[in-house]
């Protein structure tokens, strides 16, 4: 099967109660690759490139709790409950070891499925993310406050413009995936954004085992490129690589050569 088959979401139910919707993607065959999007948003964050690793690949996706056709309960948002969530999917599947590759919020959720659950991580990539806490390298703060503003689509424009270059808006006009679940309740927006502001994995990466791959735009101003080398130098196996000219959604505009490297990583 391909990527764009439109096979209907199946359920896991979490430890505490949670039913967490999942999508699988390619052939049954290939190796389990799981794919993680930001904050705020549910599986469509990859439907520009998930296709791309079905040469080798099963893909796994999921709503996190409180996106998509999840459950939204009113507390439990944390990068290590999202990672707990991640293993419950994979439980589901009967699936013991898996390719993991998270971008941005799905980066920090990444890193704790491999700190925490190291014999389920073949290998690991992490896109356009940081180690959170006090020594993570943050936005600046003419970022944060464009982001602040009480009118939601200047905020959507300006979000728009961080993912992407002017010239690939210019070529590819709305609708974007990376934007955020607009079906979300307020509750657990907030929640995806306490998750993300208060993930801290800096004294759990140096137990990550898997082989590590860290791709990241060198233009990216969400999610400051200075994070690599303090990711690279925490995790014992990684390696790292810049790409010229992307920003943050630097694995659907500059999607050839991102995704060359990742499936060149995941062999």
């Amino acid at each position: 099967m391909t990527g764009t088959d439109e096979r209907p979401d199946a359920f896991a139910r979490t430890d505490d109660g949670v039913s967490v919707a999942y999508q699988c993607r390619g052939d049954e065959a290939g190796r389990p690759l799981v794919l993680l999007a930001g904050q705020a948003n549910n599986h469509h964050w990859w439907d520009g490139v998930r296709e791309d690793f079905h040469g080798t690949a099963r893909t796994i996706t999921l709503d996190y709790r409180g996106t998509g056709a999840s459950d939204a309960p009113r507390d439990g948002y944390s990068t290590p409950r999202f990672a707990d969530d991640v293993v419950g999917v994979l439980d589901a599947l009967g699936i013991e070891r898996a390719d993991v590759y998270g971008t941005s919020m799905g980066g920090r959720v990444a890193q704790w499925v491999a700190a925490r659950h190291p014999e389920r991580v073949r290998r690991l990539v992490l896109g356009c993310t940081s180690p959170g806490g006090p020594l993570a390298v943050e936005r600046d703060a003419s970022v944060r406050r464009a982001l602040a503003q009480p009118d939601p689509d200047a905020v959507r424009q300006t979000l728009t413009e961080l993912m992407y270059s002017p010239g690939w808006i210019a070529e590819h006009p709305v609708p974007y995936g990376t934007l955020g679940d607009p079906g979300m309740p307020p509750h657990a927006r907030r929640g995806h954004l306490v998750a993300s502001n208060r993930h801290d994995a800096w004294n759990a990466l140096p137990s990550v085992v898997a082989p590590t791959l860290i791709l990241h735009g060198d233009q990216d101003r969400l999610t400051p490129p200075e994070n690599v080398p303090l990711l690279a130098a925490r995790i014992p196996d990684a390696r790292a690589h810049l790409l010229p000219g992307a920003r943050h959604a630097y694995f659907e505009e500059h999607r050839e050569a991102a995704g060359a490297l990742v499936r060149e990583f995941l062999g």
